[in-house]
C-alpha cells in the first residue's frame, strides 16, 4: 500500500505515532519554552540474583516548566525505575537524561523524591525538624531563613497545628504531607513522586490529590508523577505518557483534560481511550 493510502485511511497505530511525534515537537512548533527535563532514548537495566532485567527501552519525552507530567503504565513497565534514574540513582545503559541542559549523573537537591512508603521521616525529629533537616543537610539554608521556609511549606500542606508533633503521632496521609512539604521546601527544579498515594484509602487519596492540585495552583512547581491508575493520571496530570508492559516503551503521549471536565463524559472518554491504548494488542 502506498504512503498516500496510509494517510487517507490511517491505522490506529499510525494515528498514535503521528500524535506522539506532534506532541514531541511542541517545544518548537507551539513556541513552548525550552524543556526543563529531557529524556532522550533512555534504556535502563538492573540485575536480580538470576537475571539482567531491561526495565525501559528507548524512552524519550520532554518535561516543561510547571508541567504536571504523569508516567502511566501497568506494573512492571519500568516507570518507577525511570523515576529513580531521573533522580540520579541509576545510570542509563543507553540514552541521556538532561536537566536544564546538563546531563544527570548523580542525585542532587534539584530533584526531590516522594515515595509511597509512609516511613520516610526521621522518627526522632518533629515535623518541623524533618523539613528543616533537608534544608540544613543540603546546605540550601540555615538559621532563620531555614526555619521560615520550613514553616511556610508545612502551613501549605495544612499541618501548621502539628508542626511540633513526632511522626508516630501522625496518620499515613499526614506523614505523606510532611514528605511533600520537605520536598517542596527544597524548591527543586522538579518534584519526583513515585505513587505517593497508592497506600492510602480512597477518601484520603482523593483529598491528597486535591491538595496537590491546590499547591500547584499556588506555586506552579514542576512535578513528575508515577501511577498505575488511569483515573489518577487524568486527575493529576496536564500531560500523560503511556508506557507499554515490560520492557517499558512509549506508546503515546496525551494531553489530559481541564479540571472543569473531571467527572464528565470527557473524562470517561479519555479513560476508555487510554485503556484501549495500554491493553490493546
Amino acid at each position: 500500500m502506498s504512503p498516500q493510502a496510509n494517510l487517507v485511511n490511517p491505522s490506529k497505530e499510525t494515528i498514535v505515532k503521528i500524535e506522539t511525534q506532534v506532541l514531541s515537537r511542541q517545544g518548537t512548533d507551539a513556541g513552548l519554552p525550552t524543556p526543563l527535563l529531557e529524556i532522550d532514548g533512555v534504556t535502563l537495566q538492573y540485575k536480580t540474583s538470576e537475571h539482567l532485567v531491561t526495565a525501559t527501552q528507548h524512552v524519550s519525552f520532554n518535561v516543561y516548566p510547571s508541567d504536571r507530567f504523569v508516567l502511566l503504565g501497568p506494573s512492571g513497565c519500568g516507570k518507577s525505575t525511570l523515576l529513580k534514574a531521573i533522580g540520579g540513582y541509576l545510570q542509563p545503559v543507553s540514552g541521556k537524561i538532561r536537566l536544564k541542559g546538563k546531563e544527570v549523573s548523580e542525585p542532587g537537591p534539584d530533584r526531590m523524591m516522594v515515595f509511597q512508603e509512609f516511613d520516610q521521616l526521621l522518627p526522632w525529629k518533629t515535623v518541623r525538624q524533618n523539613v528543616e533537616f533537608a534544608l540544613q543537610a543540603s546546605g540550601r539554608l540555615k538559621g532563620r531563613e531555614m526555619q521560615e521556609r520550613a514553616a511556610y511549606y508545612i502551613e501549605k500542606v495544612g499541618l501548621a497545628k502539628f508542626i511540633d508533633s513526632y511522626p508516630h503521632t501522625l496518620s499515613g496521609g499526614m506523614k505523606q504531607r510532611v514528605s511533600i512539604a520537605r520536598g517542596m521546601a527544597m524548591e527543586p527544579d522538579v518534584l519526583l513522586m513515585d505513587e505517593p498515594y497508592a497506600a492510602l484509602d480512597a477518601l484520603t487519596r482523593r483529598k491528597m490529590q486535591d491538595e496537590l492540585l491546590r499547591l500547584w495552583d499556588d506555586t506552579r512547581f514542576t512535578v513528575l508523577f508515577v501511577t498505575h491508575s488511569i483515573e489518577e493520571a487524568i486527575r493529576i496530570g496536564t500531560r500523560i505518557l503511556l508506557l507499554s508492559p515490560h520492557p517499558g516503551q512509549v506508546k503515546a503521549e496525551l494531553n489530559s483534560i481541564p479540571e472543569s471536565e473531571l467527572g464528565t463524559a470527557s473524562q470517561a472518554a479519555l479513560e476508555s481511550r487510554i485503556n484501549s491504548m495500554l491493553f490493546s494488542h
